[in-house]
């Protein structure tokens, strides 16, 4: 069956070579048993991409049934997924089946695997591996014949890496892996179903069909889609109900369509499992050294401007006092006179330098250039180091206080070798 069959019989609009793709992966999976992972962006239709492939396979004629695992209580998802006994637990008044025993010889699609708590996920990984279960206040295996595909919109390694989700189950979920393309990546699509969702919606409310003027289209392609396919969907049918012109501009389109910004701080490579995480480190530690940066140069350069010129100091003699014993007491020496070793594309900064000639004078009229680190690593430390003297060790009030997670404070004291 071509790719094009399959979109018709479907429903599927779109021409990109990244839904082709997928689609084709599907088509080729569907006649095996294989444990598939459907990942994509909410609203992409993951769960369209499992009923082709239960459609497609040798089970279409047994049951079907789409379990969203992040709706469920983490106290009744086992009962939910694998059944209970009579009085295994308060309430439970009779035995009940569960999915795995109700759709036996079908498909299970598992929606936001990810947000399935670990007790769970153990269970779940002793029927992929061995088709048995046991139902909850029971000690009796049972056997089941389930297919299972299961779907996320999270980074399912990174959750592996916070101790979140279990890695074999990973492994073990993700033996054909299968990205559904979100519409910021199939943009040649938009409007095509734009057009197709306004026919719809036409019909059904007995009016005529909306028309997109050409910098209608343009804002239409170009908005971000944060919510995919649902959100361009539910667009349309605002649109098809509310407009009372029916020809649209995009300045009516831009009333539909929430505000985003654009500004983006630089982005780490796709595909490395950290990115969430560094780049919540990343954005607070930009801000944090360009505002550090300019409050020490300012400074440096009241301090430098006071001290050649004190007439243009407060006159505020307790200020006045305050600077000249700095002087004397060479207080200022400490933090004009820091040489930090000289990094790859440091910048300089004015420090000032006593000069011997001069001990006596009041005015310190020489100065030099000196190199200031600016490397991002050492800074980092540093920060890291006072936040633990300021908390007292106190890893959690730390991480708190540096804005990142307990656990990627302890990756940093590992990686910079910092004795607590």
């Amino acid at each position: 069956m071509d790719i094009q069959s399959i979109k018709n019989r479907f429903g599927i609009i779109g021409n990109s070579p990244a839904l082709n793709y997928a689609l084709q992966v599907a088509v080729q999976v569907a006649n095996t048993d294989l444990t598939v992972l459907i990942m994509g962006e909410s609203g992409v239709g993951k769960e369209a991409f499992s009923m082709i492939i239960h459609a497609l396979s040798n089970r279409k004629h047994n049951p079907f049934i789409a379990v969203n695992c992040g709706a469920i209580p983490e106290g009744t998802i086992d009962s939910e997924l694998f059944g209970h006994e009579k009085g295994s637990f308060t309430g439970a008044v009779d035995s009940r089946k569960g999915y795995f025993e109700t759709v036996n010889g079908g498909t299970i699609f598992l929606d936001e695997i990810g947000e399935m708590p670990l007790g769970t996920q153990a269970r779940l990984l002793r029927v992929l591996e061995a088709g048995e279960y046991i139902r909850v206040g029971s000690s009796k295996v049972q056997k089941t014949d389930v297919r299972v595909i299961a779907a996320t919109n999270k980074d399912l390694m990174q959750l592996v890496q916070q101790g979140k989700f279990r890695e074999d189950l990973y492994y073990r979920l993700s033996t054909v892996p299968i990205r559904v393309p979100a519409l910021h990546d199939r943009k040649e699509d938009i409007h095509l179903l734009f057009r197709k969702f306004a026919a719809d919606f036409a019909d059904k409310y007995k009016t005529a069909s909306v028309q997109l003027d050409e910098e209608a289209k343009n804002l239409l392609i170009n908005y971000p889609w944060p919510g995919n396919v649902r959100e361009l969907k539910n667009i349309a049918e605002q649109i098809s109900v509310l407009s009372q012109d029916k020809n649209i501009t995009a300045k009516e389109l831009s009333r539909f369509l929430q505000p985003y910004s654009s500004n983006r701080l630089p982005a780490l490579a796709p595909g490395n499992s950290h990115n969430q995480d560094f780049a919540n480190e990343r954005e607070i530690l930009y801000k944090l050294f360009f505002d550090m940066k300019k409050d020490v140069t300012e400074l440096k350069r009241l301090f430098l401007e006071v001290l050649q010129n004190p007439s243009m100091a407060p006159k505020d003699a307790s200020f006045l006092n305050e600077v000249k014993e700095l002087k004397s007491n060479e207080g200022l020496q400490p933090f004009f006179m820091q040489q930090p070793a000289i990094q790859p594309g440091a910048q300089t900064q004015p420090v000032l330098m006593h000069n011997n000639n001069n001990a006596g004078h009041d005015d310190i009229h020489d100065h030099e250039e000196v190199e200031e680190s600016l490397n991002i690593m050492d800074k980092e430390k540093e920060l890291i180091i006072k936040a633990l003297k300021k908390h007292k060790s106190k890893r959690k009030d730390a991480a708190l206080d540096l804005g990142i997670s307990e656990r990627t404070l302890y990756r940093k004291l590992k990686e910079y070798d910092i004795d607590e």
